[in-house]
């Protein structure tokens, strides 16, 4: 059955028509409209004096509005009507530098727990290890860049990265399939066990130990600037940074939704709900475990392949246990088994974690002013001691509001923020009815 709210007289007949995507045209506006700005409304604007260009689309707005109004051509869809004032809205203004690189780590946390939430919220696989998958992702496509010795034209036309980001995942895909062959004879508690096992041989032991003293570089890959190159562009600032994590982001989501209603994805989902029953049905559960172990060894890989844009050295340190468990949080927060949800997971805890550093950060400036202005006493002593000891303990008093949000989540908000989310946007589909 179709989750879209279609018109009163609408149906489908086959099951394409009914998964299909964008079915509605408020739906088509919305998703045009959400990658126009993600693309386009985000990173980049006019410069000063062009901004003619998006008068005239407003202008062609208007005259399109107006064919629309008089005309009223039968074949002519209404909302493509409004995509000119879109583009002309996001082509005057841009985020600041410093909020693109939040929108950055927004990316970076969603496409880290898409493979948590593939394996937790679509096959029922507890996983505790997922940095680590993310960490050889990284160290591979780190190694294949500074030494793999490429071909000219492949370095002259800047496929290195692309490619060691594909090499990246297929690699940490088959290192996670090696972890998760336990899950063919164990489940629940000792599949945690395994999933954490991961972590702590391939950070603690082998990346560390191993890996990264190769080049005699230490506990860090330096990466110098001009390394990471797509095309013809070095990825060198934060909006170029940007437009790699949007655009890998958007493969991601895209490849991650097809294959959730195919298929290998209702397997899975079968697999979640009664395995016993999946497998009377003739499903090969070993097999499919496998393959979802696999595709969130590729997804975790090349999360990793993309974080080395993102730094200037490339450290174990970046991949600590505390990682997969703050993916599981994210979709916990987010919503297990929705895309949605480690969107929205990763958008609510990197916002709450900015916001605490935009209220901590300007305290501590503003008392440093105000101090001597205070008269001796116990509550000045009080406040010298504790306005500098946030500031210090800022990185336990995340970890501390993370933990809060996950038991507040399970609390008031078990279905996390997609059910929310869902219940709004049924609210306005249905209105002014109740159901």
């Amino acid at each position: 059955m179709s989750s879209v709210w279609l018109p009163c007289g609408d149906y489908h007949e086959t099951y394409s028509q009914d998964q299909g995507w964008w079915q509605t045209s408020l739906i088509r506006f919305k998703m045009i409209s959400l990658l126009a700005f993600v693309f386009i409304g985000c990173p980049w604007a006019l410069p000063e004096g062009w901004h003619w260009i998006a008068y005239a689309l407003a202008g062609l707005g208007v005259i399109l509005f107006l064919v629309k109004i008089i005309a009223n051509p039968p074949d002519f869809k209404g909302e493509w009507v409004l995509y000119p004032f879109v583009l002309a809205l996001f082509m005057l203004y841009r985020l600041p530098d410093y909020y693109l690189s939040v929108m950055v780590m927004i990316g970076y946390y969603g496409m880290g727990a898409l493979g948590v939430q593939l394996l937790i919220g679509y096959t029922g696989l507890i996983t505790l290890g997922h940095a680590a998958f993310i960490a050889v992702g990284a160290y591979v496509s780190a190694l294949m860049v500074l030494y793999f010795h490429w071909p000219q034209f492949i370095l002259d036309a800047g496929l290195a990265y692309p490619i060691s980001i594909v090499v990246a995942g297929v690699f940490a895909g088959f290192w996670s399939v090696l972890f998760g062959l336990p899950s063919a004879k164990v489940k629940g508690f000792y599949l945690i066990l395994t999933t954490m096992a991961a972590q702590f041989i391939t950070v603690d032991f082998i990346l560390t130990q191993y890996v990264a003293q190769i080049g005699g570089r230490g506990q860090a890959f330096s990466l110098p600037p001009g390394t990471i190159k797509v095309g013809p562009w070095v990825i060198d600032s934060d909006v170029k940074i940007y437009f790699v994590m949007a655009v890998i982001l958007t493969l991601m989501v895209a490849f991650v939704a097809n294959l959730f209603r195919s298929r290998v994805g209702r397997a899975w989902v079968a697999i979640r709900d009664n395995d016993i029953a999946a497998e009377t049905m003739g499903i090969n559960i070993v097999q499919y475990k496998l393959l979802a172990f696999f595709v969130a060894g590729f997804l975790g890989g090349v999360t990793g392949a993309f974080w080395l844009s993102n730094t200037a050295a490339l450290s174990p340190e970046h991949f600590p246990w505390f990682l997969s468990l703050w993916l599981v949080g994210v979709i916990l927060i987010g919503g297990v088994g929705s895309i949605h949800g480690a969107i929205l997971g990763a958008l609510f805890m990197v916002l709450i974690t900015e916001s605490l550093q935009w209220s901590v950060i300007p305290l501590t400036d503003y008392y440093d002013e105000v101090a001597d202005t205070l008269n001796p006493g116990q509550l000045k002593n009080i406040l010298d001691w504790l306005v500098p000891k946030l500031l210090m303990d800022f990185a336990y008093i995340k970890d501390m509001v993370f933990g809060l949000a996950i038991c507040a989540f399970l609390i008031f908000e078990p279905n996390g923020l997609s059910y929310r989310w869902w219940q709004t946007k049924n609210y306005f589909n249905l209105w002014p009815f109740s159901y």
